[in-house]
């Protein structure tokens, strides 16, 4: 499978497993610092509020970033540089993670495709090819720890909007 089909196949498998049904709340390639030099951009953008009746629910919300990593030189093109929110993953192949496993911050969490009937710690072992005919799921193979986040509720949730989906 070629990079651009990679990234698809992870963005929909991502899309599909995290972000669909009622209450979700998520955008993609959503901007950061829109409108002046220093523009960057996050693959996707999460907002999970404690409840969504009271005020503190909202504002007790954590936000996610997923950045999606399809080959080595994805990995190494955007670092992670984009980060702003609580919670961060990289969103990447098992065989990408083998290979840069050490070099992943110890703040981000990685989540892998496995086939649903293998246990990620088997696939680690002996990969699955990505063109496989199996169904696919992501699971989270490092925590993501959380983290304080530098900019305001507003602002990531304007962000948010404007990229819409």
């Amino acid at each position: 499978m070629n990079r651009k089909n990679t990234t698809e196949f992870l963005g929909k498998l991502l899309i599909s497993n995290k972000f669909s049904g009622p209450g979700k709340h998520w955008a993609s390639e959503v901007s950061l610092d829109y409108g002046t030099i220093n523009v960057r951009r996050v693959d996707f953008m999460q907002f999970e509020p404690e409840n969504v009746v009271t005020i503190s629910g909202l504002e007790k919300g954590i936000f996610t970033s997923y950045e999606v990593k399809s080959c080595r030189a994805d990995y190494n093109s955007g670092f992670g540089k984009n980060f702003e929110t609580e919670k961060n993953y990289f969103v990447m192949p098992m065989e990408l993670y083998i290979e840069v496993r050490t070099e992943v911050p110890h703040d981000v969490g990685v989540m892998c495709p496995v086939p649903r009937s293998r246990d990620k710690f088997d696939e680690f072992k002996n990969p699955t090819p990505l063109d496989a005919e199996v169904h696919w799921e992501l699971k989270v193979i490092k925590q993501a720890r959380q983290k304080s986040r530098k900019r305001s509720m507003v602002e990531l949730l304007f962000c948010m909007l404007r990229a819409g989906h």
